[in-house]
């Protein structure tokens, strides 16, 4: 098949996945699905290679992420139960104003998070965002969520030790140092501008509640007032799932904040201690072990269900994992189609057309790193792949390029956070995980990310003029 029809078949798909959520309504699962099987078999993977591919997606996504997002979800869970996340909304009310709140939060996660993978990262501060977002009033919940889109994804693409910033760093043969110095310097403005501009928008109507807001099943938190500074929650208030005076009677044994807050610290100490071991080289088999974000979350998992139950009852801890087993299962399914769509894009060879197409580099050098990276993730859907593959093709034709090499590597990074979208792994566990309509997401990751991506590009053409 030729290339021009791989691509056009590739857009195809995607619209399609894209009119059948938006358009007729119908559930992900099934549109990601649609997409997926119309793809393969109109770019001749025949009947046997899509379907091996959509198994191949969905389960290698699944043995990559599906237990951190279930274990992570039970961690929220059991949190939520014992009222660290309204003891943290408490606090962080009165450090900041609530309008500053996202602008805090973003800078916060891409200054001094990249360490953590970036699932992870969501699975942690969702509840978080979900009990901040109505404290804040109109537009709460698009101004939080968006936030902690920006601080995951911003620090990851300029962050060094972000997966993605690791990536094209080495890709291109620069320094870790001079990346993680020069994306900071990126990242931090890039963050605060998207942030003032998208505030700016939801100000002026962007944000509808009704349409792109949806219920969130399981555990709600953000609902009722949370416990006072001493750790104790007044009469009649706890989380969502209070069930009566018993359960109120119950509920002034939260633990302290210091305390609830361990499997959240353990799991950030453990997960940064194994990345960094891996980059200053002293990695060994030990800590490689306690530094996988498995059993970092599991170790975290299990601190938090022993508080739970030694605070409060083993049956409010057991009823907090059910919980969690309710919520989980959705995200699953969701993100392991998410993973068969992109395994089946994988199949068709998109990353050698591509590469084909823009090797020659008959535009500015660093518009082209950026516009390669904008391509590979619209249509990959993942971040990481997109630099990683944008490095592959920038990497023979650097010698020929009159710009500093770092400078390419921004590049290609800032394009790799245009467009986010359905065919992302990402899109559907942001979605659930923050209650929000498919709409929603749309303008709470897709948009601002797009935005971010462009003015990044900017900043990094601005600095380009000085050399």
């Amino acid at each position: 098949m030729s290339d021009i029809l791989v691509l056009v078949h590739t857009g195809v798909a995607i619209a399609v996945i894209i009119l059948l959520i938006m358009v007729a309504r119908i559930g992900p699962v099934i549109s990601l699905l649609a997409g997926s099987i119309y793809l393969g078999l109109a770019a001749g993977l025949g009947f046997q290679g899509t379907t091996e591919a959509l198994a191949t997606g969905f389960g290698d996504i699944m043995a990559s992420v599906g237990l951190i997002i279930a274990m992570g979800v039970l961690l929220g869970s059991l949190l939520a139960e014992m009222g660290t996340l309204q003891s943290i909304v408490d606090k962080l009310l009165r450090m900041f104003a609530p309008r500053k709140l996202p602008l805090a939060s973003s800078v916060t996660l891409t200054t001094f998070f990249p360490v953590i993978y970036g699932d992870v990262l969501l699975v942690l501060m969702a509840p978080l965002v979900r009990s901040l977002a109505p404290r804040m009033g109109k537009g709460g919940m698009a101004k939080m969520s968006t936030a902690l889109a920006i601080g995951i994804n911003v620090g990851l693409v300029f962050v060094v030790p972000g997966a993605a910033a690791i990536a094209i760093a080495g890709l291109l043969d620069v320094s870790l140092g001079l990346m993680f110095v020069s994306g900071i310097l990126v990242a931090i403005p890039t963050a605060v501008l998207t942030i003032l501009f998208y505030g700016w928008l939801v100000n002026r109507g962007l944000w509808n509640p009704e349409k792109d807001e949806m219920a969130v099943e399981g555990t709600k938190v953000g609902v009722a007032a949370g416990p006072d500074s001493n750790g104790t929650t007044p009469a009649g208030t706890g989380t969502a799932s209070d069930t009566g005076p018993e359960h109120e009677q119950l509920s002034n044994h939260y633990p302290p904040l210091r305390i609830s807050l361990l499997p959240i610290i353990i799991a950030l100490v453990l997960v940064s201690f194994g990345v960094i071991a891996k980059v200053a080289g002293f990695e060994t088999g030990f800590v490689s072990f306690i530094g996988n974000p498995v059993i970092a979350i599991f170790a975290a998992l299990v601190s938090a269900y022993l508080l739970a139950w030694g605070y409060l009852s083993k049956d409010r801890a057991d009823a907090a994992i059910s919980n969690g087993f309710r919520e989980s299962g959705i995200v699953l399914i969701i993100t392991g189609v998410g993973g068969s769509l992109a395994a089946v894009i994988g199949q068709t060879g998109l990353e050698d057309i591509l590469g084909n197409y823009f090797s020659a580099g008959i535009l500015a050098p660093l518009f082209l790193a950026w516009l390669i990276a904008v391509i590979l993730e619209i249509a990959l859907g993942s971040a990481t792949v997109a630099i990683i593959t944008a490095g592959g093709i920038l990497a023979p034709v650097l010698g020929s390029i009159d710009v500093p090499t770092v400078l390419v590597a921004l590049a290609a990074a800032s394009g790799a956070l245009f467009g986010i979208h359905l065919n992302s792994n990402f899109f559907w566990i942001f979605q659930p995980l923050l209650g929000l309509s498919t709409q929603g997401t749309l303008k709470t990751l897709t948009l601002p990310m797009s935005i971010a991506s462009v003015i990044s590009l900017g900043l990094i053409m601005a600095v380009s003029l000085l050399f």
